[in-house]
């Protein structure tokens, strides 16, 4: 079965203009959040503390492939071990199983009780390429198309020298290993995860400029076949897309926010250059997910406008006997996205640069840290 990602890079390389746009249901929260992961249970009700279980995690990503219209599915190695190379959902599907191929310590969450995102992002690789491939620590050539063949490989700049230096070591190692073995990878550059006075200023140019510089060493065999960042607003995109004409730009999805919050976005990031989309949260939070996906879908490919799209959105809910968390009004409105797991926004929907809003968690006390953990769950889910 020929995917829809290929097919779509091949052209967007081809041909920068066209209209292709490649979207993808980022399904891997399992490797940040803990229980919370799979998010809230049809019976959540007030503040209960009441999720989906990993099971019905799955069975959404079942649903989601059978759809057919994201071209990517990202997911945790042992949720690809499940789908893709036991159950074999994409053997006859257009889309491209991924795994999550690092996870940095800036996404561990740990549900309330995490403060790692406080420190400096430490590079961390749960999975291995084998097991991604084939499911054990060593794949025999023939083995290696049973998996998943790409992976998200995750890195946060924080203009310290040794925690950086360690990152892009890290990174080299991986690069490495995965073109002996065959295994493609997209890269995923987060904002700075800390304050202080080292923080850039103008941090969509700290970023941008990180990544040219960090793959102008790197051959077209060992490069990211696209990269996924923050949406920084259409300057910072621009500046970027327009830089090296074999570089696909994706953007992140950031947290659950309005339906219009996350059409627009995806709208605003294809108009000014990106290629790319890959949603998490907005999709997971959603009130009916295939809906919502088939909405994104239809922005993704200008079919439709994003206020047009939130209406019918609606319209497809009230069909379906669904109640929506919010009223058409509310959910024509404008938030705050963030930019990364931890719930922390480095530039704001007026697409103005500010510093990090993470406290000085040496002049906190442990009840005001988990309090403040709380706190930023709370803007995570809504």
């Amino acid at each position: 079965m020929q995917k829809t990602l290929d097919q779509k890079l091949s052209r967007i390389l081809t041909d920068r203009n066209c209209n292709d746009f490649i979207l993808a249901d980022a399904k891997d929260a399992d490797m940040a959040y803990g229980l919370s992961a799979p998010g809230q249970s049809p019976e959540h009700y007030g503040h209960e503390a009441a999720f989906r279980t990993l099971d019905e995690y799955r069975e959404q990503i079942r649903h989601v492939v059978a759809q057919g219209l994201v071209d990517i599915m990202l997911m945790s190695a042992s949720t690809s071990e499940i789908l893709t190379i036991r159950e074999r959902i994409f053997d006859n599907s257009t889309i491209t199983p991924a795994i999550r191929a690092n996870d940095t310590t800036d996404i561990w969450l740990a549900g309330a009780e995490g403060v790692y995102g406080s420190e400096p992002s430490r590079w961390f690789r749960t999975a291995t390429i084998d097991h991604a491939l084939c499911g054990k620590i060593h794949c025999e050539p023939n083995e290696r198309k049973l998996g998943a063949d790409l992976g998200l490989y995750s890195i946060t700049f924080n203009n310290d020298l040794e925690h950086d230096r360690e990152a892009l070591l890290a990174y080299k190692d991986f690069r490495i290993e995965a073109e002996a073995k065959g295994f493609r990878h997209f890269l995923e550059v987060f904002s700075p995860n800390i304050s202080g006075s080292t923080v850039p200023q103008d941090i969509p140019t700290f970023v941008n400029n990180h990544i040219v510089r960090t793959l102008a060493g790197v051959t077209e065999r060992g490069r990211p076949i696209f990269l996924k960042i923050p949406y920084y607003g259409p300057k910072a995109m621009e500046a970027l897309a327009r830089y090296d004409s074999r570089l696909v730009v994706g953007i992140l999805g950031g947290s659950a926010g309005t339906t219009l919050d996350a059409f627009q976005m995806l709208a605003d990031a294809k108009k000014y250059g990106a290629r790319v989309a890959l949603y998490g949260r907005k999709i997971n939070h959603a009130e009916h997910q295939l809906t919502f996906v088939k909405y994104l879908r239809a922005i993704a490919d200008s079919q439709m406008e994003p206020v047009e799209a939130v209406k019918a959105y609606h319209g497809d809910l009230q069909k379906l006997s669904i109640t929506p968390r919010r009223s058409l009004a509310d959910d024509l409105q404008r938030m705050e996205s963030t930019d990364s797991y931890g719930g922390r926004s480095a530039v704001s929907t007026k697409k103005t640069n500010t510093k990090p809003d993470t406290p000085d968690f040496s002049k906190m006390t442990a009840a005001e840290k988990v309090q403040w953990n709380l706190d930023r769950l709370k803007r995570v889910f809504g």
